[in-house]
């Protein structure tokens, strides 16, 4: 017996036998406890994850783990966070458009994350740029607005020129913008959407 350990050799095996015996789909027995894992959802706005993305889901990853072999109904999700500004702006930069990006990206994300053996539900997998999904982003944000808990008012707002965005101040760096760091920013007055404080 060979006491190296190889990756190639041993874990497809048992990815595809994890798959296959499903073992990672979210029980519903009423019997256990309930337990939910969330992590932040990835932007698919470049062509992989990084090893800073599993920095962040592997210790998520180990407790969902712990919890289902402790006896709970785990359920724990992955998805993408396409609708936005990262995603916008990796589309601009490629000259093609997020609907074209996206999805390839995500693809690739979720497949880096197969490998990795993160033991999420893909049955309950999540992309914000479908509109099933931001559907009740709007509605959520109509019910704010109509309730007055969200209104739009003036204000100074830091701007880069070449994301053609505002910025928030933790994404100026000595007066230049966190991706353009050659790019300096300036405050411009703008219309926003505020939410009412409580």
């Amino acid at each position: 017996m060979d006491e190296r350990y190889e990756p190639k050799n041993v874990e497809p095996k048992w990815q595809q036998e994890w798959e296959r015996s499903q073992l990672y789909l979210t029980r519903q027995d009423p019997a256990r406890p309930k337990f939910y894992v969330l992590e932040m959802f990835p932007y698919p706005s470049g062509a992989g994850l990084s090893v800073g993305h599993l920095h962040n889901y592997v210790p998520c990853d180990v407790i969902g783990r712990y919890k289902r072999m402790a006896g709970f109904n785990v359920l724990h999700p992955m998805g993408w966070d396409a609708f936005g500004l990262p995603a916008e702006n990796e589309a601009m930069l490629r000259q093609s458009h997020p609907s074209e990006t996206v999805p390839r990206y995500a693809a690739n994300f979720k497949r880096q994350l197969i490998i990795s053996g993160c033991a999420y539900d893909w049955t309950r997998e999540i992309n914000s740029s479908l509109p099933e999904y931001y559907k009740w982003t709007q509605w959520l944000f109509l019910l704010l607005y109509k309730r007055g808990l969200a209104y739009r008012a003036m204000g100074s707002q830091w701007w880069c020129d070449k994301c053609r965005t505002i910025l928030a101040n933790e994404q100026v760096i000595n007066g230049n913008c966190w991706r353009h760091t050659d790019n300096p920013v300036s405050k411009k007055d703008l219309e926003a959407v505020v939410h009412k404080d409580h």
